[in-house]
């Protein structure tokens, strides 16, 4: 597992089809890893582009740190990765939180950004959108333990669940994490979306709690579509083809637009 050092830290990457000449880097969300990406809407991405999967900061094999969980800090730990493979510009797609790290980077960092996919971000603001990442990362474990299985042909062991268990009881319980979510409760609020340079796809749960911020994120971003998606906040995981099959559609589109 290839394990690189940025800005002095250890993160856990994946890689596919490094020879395409367009990248996608996917950020997940919050108390979960990059094998929501890893097991079904990667292989279908590198069919097109480079694809990028990397684990945050104390997040599967990433190096654990205490804070450090803030938009800012995100979206740079997110810049020196890029910088860190030589890359200059990129296709973001974001997941929940990650969704909230990839419109921020699209924001600070608008040269480096290409095109944007805003999945399933909360708003910060909202207690109930905050728990859902609670409650939504119980179900990516049952996922990843059952993707685990089918893609290895063995059962993860006891040792490997209550690594994971360790994970999200070091992340509740000992890191800034939750306060620093909570700082970000205006980030929505406050920014600047009419200096948002890279066109935006919104795929949102038709079911999801969280459909509202998509709607209201496609008023206030000129250059976006909203599409939903059958599912609840968990679309990843319940839709993974649907929904890769429609990022590339709109990476591809877009790329042909420009270049015709």
């Amino acid at each position: 597992m290839p394990i690189i050092t940025v800005n002095n830290r250890q993160v856990h990457i994946q890689e596919l089809n490094k020879g395409a000449e367009q990248t996608v880097v996917l950020i997940h969300g919050m108390f979960s890893n990059l094998s929501i990406y890893y097991f079904n809407i990667a292989p279908i991405l590198a069919k097109h582009f480079h694809v990028v999967m990397y684990d945050l900061k104390s997040h599967g094999m990433s190096e654990r740190f205490l804070d450090g969980y803030d938009l800012d800090n995100m979206s740079s730990d997110l810049i020196g990765l890029i910088d860190h493979l030589q890359l200059e510009k990129v296709h973001l797609v974001g997941y929940s939180f990650g969704g909230l790290i990839a419109l921020k980077t699209a924001l600070e960092y608008p040269d480096r950004v290409n095109q944007l996919v805003v999945m399933e971000a909360p708003d910060p603001q909202d207690e109930k959108a905050r728990n859902i990442i609670d409650e939504y990362s119980k179900e990516f474990l049952e996922h990843y333990v059952a993707n685990f299985t089918d893609t290895t042909k063995v059962q993860m062991g006891k040792r490997q669940m209550e690594k994971n268990h360790r994970m999200y009881e070091f992340l509740f319980n000992q890191t800034s994490i939750k306060a620093d979510m909570i700082k970000e409760k205006h980030f929505l609020g406050e920014a600047r979306f009419n200096e948002l340079t890279a066109p935006a796809l919104l795929l949102y749960g038709a079911d999801s709690n969280c459909r509202p911020t998509g709607e209201w994120l496609q008023s206030q971003i000129s250059q976006s579509e909203l599409e939903l998606i059958p599912g609840d906040h968990n679309i990843p995981i319940q839709e993974p083809q649907l929904i890769a099959e429609t990022i590339a559609q709109f990476l591809s589109k877009i790329l042909t637009q420009n270049h015709g």
